[in-house]
């Protein structure tokens, strides 16, 4: 099973969120605890927070990002931004935005939202593709 599978079936069938799911994909290689990457990303599905903002599949891209660049010189910062950048172009292209609320035309921000979302089925029917997609997009960075 590739890592984008594992991603996906961890978003689809247990209770991670997408952060959650998209960092633990790379814990191995990142030398990260797995429990420790869980708690780090628990707090960002839902786009950050249930704030209906950026979605937790990007913001764990980004932990991947920040935590896959070793040197922490201004040189470092800059590689980690133009990474997030390229990232965000290509996750835009599949999916059409990088924020949650648009990309499940849902606010989860608010309680009707939330439950519409349970109720439907969005988290293990629809937040398992952007979690597949933005690991795919890490793998192949990683790639070039």
């Amino acid at each position: 099973m590739t890592r984008a599978e594992t991603a996906f079936t961890n978003m689809a069938e247990s209770k991670m969120n997408c952060a959650q799911s998209v960092l633990t994909a790379f814990c191995e290689e990142l030398g990260l605890d797995r429990m420790t990457a869980l708690k780090l990303a628990r707090g960002f599905g839902g786009g950050m927070g249930r704030g209906g903002k950026t979605c937790g599949a990007v913001s764990g891209a980004y932990m991947v990002i920040g935590l896959q660049e070793a040197a922490m010189s201004r040189d470092g910062v800059e590689a980690v931004y133009a990474r997030i950048k390229e990232f965000n172009q290509r996750f835009t292209e599949l999916f059409s935005s990088t924020e949650c609320k648009a990309l499940l035309n849902c606010d989860l921000s608010t309680p009707e939202g939330h439950a519409r979302a349970r109720a439907e089925g969005m988290f293990t029917k629809i937040c398992p593709a952007f979690v597949r997609g933005a690991v795919e997009i890490l793998e192949e960075d990683t790639r070039r």
